[in-house]
């Protein structure tokens, strides 16, 4: 591994340079985790390699997912085989080889309802999901009466059930997961940089050879020359195109998916939930100290970099769930709530539930690979295939992927550390739960989040409001992980924004206060950013109070944005 994995200031300066004026062979747009994938493919193949993101990494879908590392269960039905097989494949070598460290084991009871037909049908899927994905680290499911089902989740109705199977299924911290992603790929060579839209290509003979970009930031203009473009914008697939003076080879439609976020002792369950709805599943995730119910799937033509929930989409979350449950929840029970955007290939379905999760390549126009659809977990098949397409359009001669023997960072070293938590925590005066929730979220790189402390003891205190979190992890964020704003630390560094009923307003000032003298913030910016965090979230508030969703999204787009100016649909 070559390079360095921060990506600070002085990276993102270093960032600008190379891009200004440069040449690399692969320019990837879009720092979702299929960008990211694409990123880390095409570096480790030795090709020169650049990624730009409108806004920041993994703000749009990569970071507002149900937070699953899975087959996908419900794909059987849909006969949609070869996705699944692929899709378990690709969970067993995050869980044991890519990042352990990130992506961990998860069960969920699958109540029955009905006596007779339904356990054996059911139990034919789960035999069959347990089987597709070959060699396994996870247990195989297991039957349950009754009784043995409200043993595990005695939050269940009693009349809800008349059996349950229990299965194993895998989760990650999505955002955290492509963030590692993105790191790896620079740690690897990939010139990688956030806040940098494309607005428009270079052409010559008709073929795309480079882009021309704007920071967010400061407004500055450069170009940059390349092979080839691959565009990974996900939902904004179409708008690249578009810009490119493309009308592409497939169209992508975008999904709106909600979830909220509650306590985890609203719900009484040592298991996740799967239930089945008119149109599709409800999960009941467990997460840390709450629990992730999710989701919907609606048409969403509205804005894409702020989708909105509405209150009709929380009272259907709301009524599901609450159909199971012998406690109900209600509105006050909800710590956070979130959307996001699924880029589905459209043509095949009217109902978005419906549309393939496959994804497509195309190479239109010539010059320029796009890849879409698919499914979070995918992403490295994703990738693979869309640089296969590009090196072929290079016209020479590359090595084959070999991201399936690359191990995320931090995931080198894991297992041993994971074994040493009792000793890490009397070294680092830190309780042994503490240390564990840091190892989940950075694995080997413990030290490097940790090591200003040794100067800085304030840093080991919990970051105010959100007591999860330590205010070394704000400055890690900045100093490593390509911070640049406060919402980028309180909503995607760390879910403080989603699990705390403050929404992390409560937290702004301080985290803003540590961020100002990483990032070099005047007073005012870092007033600026804390009104702009809060008004975002007084803005997510009102929308999810609105009935539908032309007035929740009219009612998000009230937050201002802290970047020079907004991002239109284009950005990647």
């Amino acid at each position: 591994m070559r390079g360095s994995p921060q990506l600070g200031r002085q990276q993102r300066e270093d960032a600008w340079k190379s891009l200004d004026d440069g040449h690399f062979d692969i320019l990837v747009i879009g720092g979702g985790v299929t960008g990211c994938g694409v990123a880390l493919d095409a570096v480790t193949r030795g090709l020169s390699t650049a990624l730009v993101e409108g806004r920041d990494i993994a703000s749009g879908t990569s970071s507002r997912s149900s937070k699953l590392f899975h087959g996908g269960l419900r794909y059987l039905e849909q006969m949609d085989f070869n996705l699944v097989r692929e899709a378990l494949a690709e969970r067993e070598l995050s869980l044991t080889r890519l990042a352990p460290h990130l992506v961990k084991p998860v069960s969920f009871l699958y109540p029955l309802t009905k006596h007779g037909w339904e356990r054996p049908y059911v139990a034919a899927g789960l035999m069959l999901y347990d089987q597709l994905g070959g060699a396994r680290s996870l247990p195989r499911h297991r039957h349950l009466t009754r009784r043995g089902a409200r043993a595990i989740a005695p939050a269940l109705k009693h009349d809800a059930l008349v059996g349950g199977i229990r299965y194993y299924d895998a989760q990650c911290d999505d955002a955290r997961h492509t963030l590692t992603l993105a790191r790896t790929a620079a740690a690897y060579g990939a010139t990688v940089r956030s806040s940098t839209e494309v607005v428009g290509f270079v052409r010559e003979g008709g073929r795309i050879v480079g882009a021309n970009l704007r920071d967010t930031e400061t407004g500055a203009t450069c170009t940059v020359r390349t092979g080839v473009v691959v565009n990974a914008t996900g939902v904004w697939t179409d708008e690249v195109q578009r810009l490119a003076d493309s009308r592409g080879e497939f169209k992508v439609r975008a999904s709106k998916g909600i979830h909220i976020v509650v306590p985890r002792d609203r719900i009484s369950s040592e298991t996740g939930l799967i239930l089945r709805t008119e149109s599709s599943v409800l999960f009941v995730i467990p997460w840390g100290d709450y629990w992730i119910i999710g989701t919907t799937d609606d048409d969403w033509v509205y804005d894409k970099a702020h989708p909105a929930a509405s209150r009709v989409d929380i009272d259907y979350l709301l009524r599901h769930v609450n159909a199971v449950l012998a406690v109900p929840l209600t509105r006050e029970d909800i710590s956070g709530v979130y959307a996001g955007l699924r880029p589905l290939l459209s043509g095949e379905h009217e109902e978005t539930s419906q549309l393939s999760r496959e994804h497509a390549i195309s190479r239109s126009p010539r010059g320029m690979v796009s890849v879409a659809g698919g499914k979070y977990t995918t992403y490295r098949v994703m990738a693979k295939d869309a640089v296969d397409a590009a090196v072929e359009d290079l016209g020479r001669h590359a090595p084959p992927c070999c991201t399936e023997h690359i191990p995320l960072l931090g995931a080198d070293g894991y297992h041993a550390l994971a074994n040493q938590v009792e000793s890490l925590s009397d070294d680092l005066g830190l309780p042994r739960w503490r240390v564990d929730h840091l190892l989940n979220r950075y694995g080997a790189l413990l030290d490097d989040v940790l090591a200003p402390a040794a100067d800085d003891r304030s840093l080991l205190e919990p970051v105010p409001g959100a007591g999860l979190y330590l205010m070394a992890e704000v400055r890690y964020a900045a100093t490593h992980e390509g911070a640049l704003h406060l919402d980028d630390v309180l909503t995607r560094r760390t879910r403080i924004s989603i699990e705390t009923t403050h929404r992390g307003a409560d937290s702004a000032r301080p985290v803003a206060a540590l961020l100002a003298g990483v990032l070099g913030w005047d007073d005012a910016t870092r007033d600026r950013e804390v009104l702009s965090y809060i008004a975002r979230v007084d803005a997510e508030r009102l929308s999810q109070e609105q009935t539908d969703d032309v007035n929740a999204d009219a009612r998000r787009l009230l937050a201002p944005d802290t970047r020079l100016t907004v991002v239109d649909s284009r950005s990647a």
